[in-house]
């Protein structure tokens, strides 16, 4: 077989370079592209991660201004304007607004003797797994209190035996109903107990820890109460 000319030779190399320079370049136009894309889609997202994190803080901060200005209205006694504030939050406002914003609404329900709206609320907040837990225990504990006379000892004792419980940061409160509870229960020697532990609770307000240690006393427990500790001057 005879051998190929060398410029036919030197023709082949140079359409087999061409092609191959041709599919490089197409190869880079192609994945340049989608390169390109991907990077405009990157610029994109963190754009709109800034904008969102911006938007973000604007609209906690506006949250903010306007809770402070439901406290003045509060204050001032401008139930109207309070109220306006009220829905806004509920409506719009993040989980800790909504939910400060809905107890500001229960107690002023409470307050103007509307009981029934009132433990609604509470009710509703002490079952909403989205607020923060202390939010749902306070709330638990104001339902309680309202609804106290139409419940029975035994429910009491039940609805608040998860924050009557040392270390709970409820536990003076829930721990004195829950004990009053007891007593109509019959079951004094039990609350005897319970109200001494609350009167050795340090961490417990010092008027509650007082009251609970003389209902002990009365129920046949002694127990000395010592002043809780004042916080050290920081020099």
């Amino acid at each position: 077989m005879a051998s190929t000319p060398p410029t036919e030779e030197a023709f082949l190399r140079e359409v087999d370079d061409e092609l191959r320079r041709d599919q490089l370049q197409k190869m880079v136009r192609h994945y340049g592209r989608i390169a390109l894309v991907a990077l405009l889609l990157l610029l994109v997202a963190f754009a709109g991660f800034l904008y969102w994190r911006q938007a973000s803080e604007k609209k906690a901060e506006a949250q903010g201004e306007q809770m402070s200005a439901l406290i003045a209205d509060v204050q001032a006694s401008r139930k109207a304007e309070a109220a306006k504030k009220i829905d806004t939050l509920v409506a719009e406002g993040g989980d800790g607004y909504r939910i400060a914003a809905l107890l500001t609404k229960a107690t002023l329900a409470a307050d103007r003797g509307d009981t029934k709206s009132a433990i609604g609320i509470y009710a509703g907040i002490a079952a909403d797994e989205k607020a923060a837990q202390p939010y749902r225990d306070v709330s638990l504990i104001r339902q309680t209190l309202l609804e106290y006379d139409g419940l029975t000892p035994q429910q009491v004792i039940d609805r608040l035996k998860p924050l009557a419980v040392e270390g709970n940061a409820f536990f003076g409160t829930a721990g004195e109903m829950t004990a009053v509870a007891m007593i109509q229960a019959n079951r004094g020697a039990e609350a005897g107990r319970l109200l001494a532990a609350v009167a050795r609770d340090k961490t417990v307000p010092d008027t509650l820890r007082t009251r609970a240690a003389r209902l002990a006393t009365s129920l046949g427990v002694n127990v000395d109460v010592a002043p809780a500790a004042a916080p050290a001057d920081k020099d």
